[in-house]
């Protein structure tokens, strides 16, 4: 929540247009269900699009699962939106849509990769997030006690 503070804060997104809230649903169903059960969810709370996030839980091709899901029923008045994979963007310094034609001027930075940075004190490129939400991220590992080894828990 501290990060998404600091993104409205720092106006990546703006605080007038922007609910920042909790979905208290644990991820018990796993796959298509699990996907289902939220975007009903959200529904009951008056969106009328879903993006279909990039792992589809062992399912083909986007197109075909972004299908399916139009098909689940109770469903059916929900605009799903197929997942649009972003990267940094090394031409220009941020983040942007990820261009086939030009993969070599892209840069992947997985939550894995980020996490660990964090933990090191590293940054990571200028423009990848806001600097006042990966000071939240650096900040937390910072806070967690080391192991019996005297070494901080790597991020997985």
């Amino acid at each position: 929540m501290k990060q998404h503070d600091k993104v409205l804060e720092d106006g990546v997104l703006d605080p007038e247009t922007t609910v920042v809230s909790i979905f208290p649903s644990p991820m018990h169903y796993a796959g298509p269900t699990e996907v289902q059960w939220h975007a009903k969810a959200r529904i009951n709370a008056g969106a009328n699009f879903y993006i279909v996030g990039r792992d589809r839980a062992g399912m083909g091709l986007e197109s075909e699962y972004v299908k399916v899901q139009s098909m689940a029923p109770g469903l059916e008045r929900l605009n799903i939106l197929p997942f649009k994979v972003a990267a940094y963007d090394k031409t220009q310094g941020k983040m942007a849509f990820f261009d086939p034609s030009r993969a070599q001027e892209f840069l992947f930075i997985s939550g894995t990769k980020m996490r660990t940075l964090a933990r090191n004190k590293e940054n990571p490129p200028d423009g990848f997030m806001c600097p006042g939400g990966w000071k939240v991220l650096v900040e937390y590992y910072d806070s967690l006690a080391p192991a019996d080894n005297g070494k901080v828990p790597v991020p997985t």
